[in-house]
């Protein structure tokens, strides 16, 4: 929810002022006393409004740990409050002025309608946000529960085939190489616990390791059939660069599981990163075998990154996008997103 700024409530108090000395004009019988009822009335409302609000925002901390209709209840008293001190304000300087005769009975009648037209509508106004803030937390709770239904969609896809795949391999390794046996172990381990974290914001150097961890696997069950080249920008630029969790490594793997394991040839794989004007860009590009019918044929069905350009948007943005392309020669996948909007 967008809050508004002084301005802007201020424009507000000068409309509400006006309305309510529009309200009072069969009582005041020439233009100067208009002015000085709205003048007053304006006064009177901007001592009310903002010194409240700067004060229920410095009060934050404290009324975030407390219950709804206790929050309420202070608010609504401490508009009580700064309504008696503001009209009792107001009447003094008109007084002293010479604007207005001071009379008693007017002004505790004034004073008291004044105290409760101002709880009344606190009240509406705290109705209407309650009301919006219990929107806004469904919103939130269903696209919390978006995000780790499609977390877990991407968990399930990427489990079966590669799970029992790299089951296979580390038991044959444990009979024919121990020690790459416990390196592989180490990789799936890293790999797979940082699976269980749910859908969150990593940093970019953290999703290259994942990348790396998934490489590793891969490249000992398919020995020379894959060769990757990373072009990466400077250390100093990727320290500040972020990602979701996973979306980089769930692309490739889609990329590869339609590509490796279809042909003998050895496949070339290259992943160039850019970050230019806090844009990203991600360019993943497959050379596709020499027989490629079916894998390109299998690819223009597979190449489908809903769920993952889902997940970039969700943290940065609707322009984020995961693109791809495939030719005779090869496939070719762009991440784009922007980090503007992500605290950097």
């Amino acid at each position: 929810m967008e809050v508004l700024k002084p301005w802007q409530w201020m424009l507000y108090i000068f409309f509400w002022s006006l309305f309510l000395t529009v309200m009072e004009r069969h009582g005041l019988a020439t233009w100067p006393e208009f002015l000085i009822r709205f003048l007053s009335s304006f006064v009177q409302n901007t001592l009310i409004v903002i010194p409240s609000l700067y004060l229920v925002d410095y009060l934050r901390p404290i009324f975030k740990n407390a219950s709804i209709p206790s929050v309420s209840v202070h608010i609504v008293l401490l508009m009580m409050f700064a309504s008696i001190i503001s009209l009792t304000l107001v009447m003094l300087i008109m007084v002293n002025f010479g604007w207005i005769e001071y009379d008693h009975h007017a002004f505790v009648a004034d004073l008291l309608f004044d105290t409760l037209m101002t709880a009344g509508f606190t009240l509406v106004f705290l109705l209407y946000f309650l009301r919006h803030h219990r929107e806004l937390n469904a919103l939130k709770s269903s696209f919390e529960y978006k995000l780790t239904a499609e977390n877990d969609m991407i968990k399930a896809r990427m489990a079966p085939h590669f799970f029992f795949n790299t089951l296979n391999t580390l038991v044959s390794l444990i009979e024919s190489n121990p020690p790459k046996a416990a390196s592989l172990l180490q990789h799936i381990s890293a790999l797979f616990r940082a699976s269980f974290n749910g859908a969150h914001e990593i940093s970019f150097e953290e999703e290259i390791a994942l990348c790396e961890h998934y490489l590793a696997i891969e490249t000992s069950r398919l020995a020379d059939k894959l060769e990757v080249s990373w072009q990466l920008p400077d250390e100093d630029i990727m320290y500040d660069m972020v990602i979701t969790a996973f979306t980089l490594q769930s692309v490739l793997e889609r990329m590869l599981l339609n590509v490796v394991e279809m042909t003998t040839e050895t496949i070339h794989v290259t992943i160039k990163v850019t970050w230019q004007q806090h844009w990203v860009a991600i360019t993943l590009t497959i050379e596709l075998p020499k027989n490629t019918l079916i894998i390109n044929h299998d690819l223009r069905q597979h190449m489908d990154f809903h769920v993952q350009a889902e997940r970039l948007r969700a943290y940065f943005g609707q322009s984020a996008d995961i693109k791809s392309k495939v030719t005779r020669t090869q496939a070719v996948t762009i991440i784009h997103y922007s980090l503007y909007d992500a605290g950097l």
